[in-house]
């Protein structure tokens, strides 16, 4: 059997396995050390096991992960949620369809925290689909809402998944998070518009908010939060100057949020050593994952079907963006059903290099490839943002999730043309950087 016919029969048995629910970084050891012993032996594929964990592990732009990790937790368990929620509220919640927009605007924030998707969505819609009920939202607008601001946690810095692709690929981690910024804002101002859209063409969906916040009670909103703002700017706004690394900012970060929990009162020691074991759970987990990463990304090149993949495409007499496009739907597709991690470990062997050779941008692949499986996380049949909602509201049928995120999956869709059109969104600030 041809090396390309075992490669390819791994891909496919990496699939099965993740669809049949075992763990992403069982799938990819198991997969990765049968298939470098197929191709090889035993004994080189084990040994090659045992370079990959220890090379992996050690890598020092690793360190950025668990720092911004830690710093998230801090501020999520310091119950920083609500007094965003709240802020956003008293600012434009009492325009139509305010509530939504301050939903969107909270999950922006709260994704920078928290640099995730499933944290984002589960912690935001506890505060805000209550209130939006209480108003007599659209249950469909409330739900589409915290689903859409959900998938900004992995555009808006600190991402872990732009840190992961950062790692996988070899491009600068500062840079790519600072490529996230200026498209994760665009990205949340797109969503308000539609919702804006959506109740002006239907008044129902979102009633107008009677009564008015004054100005001293905006301005008060904004004291408990502004904290987040200045660790935020240091860490980083740091990493863009050049002031320190990634790895540095992150422990800086972390080291606000502690000392801004601790200093108005809102974490005790539970909350601390929950804080502290969340992030040694989560950093293992990704950690466990790059080591199969590593072991099966060199399976693959082992069996030449990136390059072979490569010289195919290559070889094709089409305009390059027509690649683009279809390898940016094989991405929503594969959003459906897969979590991003997943998705960046098996496809960016093959992708990466195909697409750096046509002349396209690292950073700008890096935005636009967590973009397209953002979608994915908000479509059937697998829509994990849908699922999460779905998971805390009970009340909200998923009929009515899905049918209420369709604007915003139009929205992200015509955003994500726009970022093929003009690039230079993502990677201004990146080429500005020392």
């Amino acid at each position: 059997m041809s090396p390309e016919a075992i490669g390819l029969i791994g891909i496919i048995a990496f699939l099965v396995l993740v669809l049949l629910r075992v763990q992403v970084a069982i799938a990819l050891l198991a997969v990765g050390l049968v298939g470098y012993a197929w191709l090889v032996n035993s004994q080189v594929a084990l040994a090659q096991l045992a370079m990959s964990s220890f090379g992996t592990a050690a890598k020092y732009s690793l360190s950025v992960m668990p720092m911004f990790i830690l710093m998230g937790m801090f501020l999520s368990n310091s119950g920083l949620a609500r007094e965003l929620f709240k802020a956003a509220d008293h600012w434009i919640g009492n325009i139509r369809g305010g509530l939504a927009m301050a939903t969107l605007g909270a999950s922006a924030i709260f994704a920078s925290i928290s640099g995730s998707n499933n944290a984002t969505t589960a912690t935001i819609s506890k505060v805000a689909l209550p209130e939006m009920k209480k108003y007599s939202y659209d249950p469909g607008l409330s739900a589409a809402s915290v689903a859409a601001g959900g998938t900004l946690g992995v555009l808006i810095p600190p991402s872990v998944i732009l840190i992961v692709y950062g790692v996988l690929t070899m491009e600068p981690i500062g840079k790519l998070l600072i490529g996230g910024f200026i498209p994760g804002v665009l990205m949340c101002l797109v969503f308000m518009l539609t919702v804006y859209i959506q109740v002006r063409r239907n008044p129902r969906l979102a009633p107008v908010r009677k009564e008015r916040v004054p100005w001293t009670e905006k301005l008060r909103s904004l004291a408990p939060i502004w904290p987040f703002f200045l660790i935020f700017l240091v860490s980083i706004g740091g990493i863009y100057i050049g002031a320190f690394t990634p790895t540095e900012a992150g422990a800086i970060g972390s080291f606000g949020a502690l000392l801004f929990a601790l200093a108005t009162g809102r974490m005790n020691w539970r909350q601390f050593v929950a804080s502290i074991e969340e992030t040694v759970r989560l950093t293992g987990m990704i950690f466990f994952i790059l080591i199969g990463a590593t072991l099966f990304g060199q399976f693959l090149a082992m069996s030449r079907i990136p390059a072979e993949v490569s010289s195919l495409v290559m070889g094709l007499d089409v305009n390059k963006y027509v690649i683009v496009v279809l390898i940016l739907l094989v991405y929503v597709l594969l959003g459906c059903f897969m979590e991003g991690i997943a998705i960046l470990v098996l496809t960016l062997p093959i992708v990466y290099p195909l697409m750096t050779d046509l002349g396209f941008d690292g950073i700008w692949l890096g935005i636009i490839m967590t973009l397209m499986f953002n979608i994915g996380t908000l479509t059937p049949p697998l829509g994990m943002g849908v699922f999460v909602i779905h998971g805390v509201n009970r009340d909200i049928p998923l009929p009515v999730i899905f049918r209420g995120v369709i604007p915003m999956i139009v929205a992200m869709f015509l955003f994500s043309l726009v970022l093929v059109a003009f690039p230079e969104i993502v990677t201004f600030l990146p080429g500005l950087m020392k």
